[in-house]
């Protein structure tokens, strides 16, 4: 098995800014229901469940690095915290979210985990960018405004 170090920062294709974090959030959703139907389960109410397909998908969309512990990963991009979970049931029961463990990354486990999940993401990220793209293109939404304030998980 190769070694990925999912926690150095990465070259994303899109500036991070809020209408792109809310437009990447929205799209986000509704695969994660898809990915729920596909699998025959109940469907989900939140992004509870889904941090390392949320944040490898990020980490593509946005750049940046992957951060978490044994029971939550968040992108840390441009020097912000970003969740795309952030308000997750699971989240907002957990002590601490937002603990970095560096060595977590490490289990052979967790890199097989996320090395089967890549593609997915890979390819929910894929079909956000071409659709945000073209909403920009069409004026539906403006291009990113990397200037804005960070979001601040709840």
């Amino acid at each position: 098995m190769n070694f990925t170090d999912w926690t150095s920062n990465r070259t994303g294709r899109l500036g991070y800014c809020y209408d792109g974090f809310a437009s990447a959030k929205s799209c986000f959703f509704k695969q994660w229901i898809a990915f729920a139907s596909e699998r025959g389960i109940a469907m989900p109410n939140d992004l509870s469940g889904s941090c390392r397909y949320g944040s490898l998908f990020m980490q593509s969309v946005f750049g940046g690095s992957i951060r978490g512990h044994y029971q939550h990963q968040y992108n840390l991009i441009d020097g912000r915290l970003v969740d795309l979970s952030h308000d997750a049931k699971d989240v907002g029961g957990m002590a601490n979210p937002y603990f970095h463990e560096p060595r977590y990354f490490e289990i052979p486990e967790l890199q097989s985990s996320l090395a089967a999940c890549t593609p997915r993401a890979e390819r929910w990220a894929n079909e956000f960018i071409a659709m945000y793209q073209t909403a920009v293109r069409a004026g539906g939404i403006e291009a990113g405004r990397p200037n804005e304030k960070p979001i601040k998980p709840t």
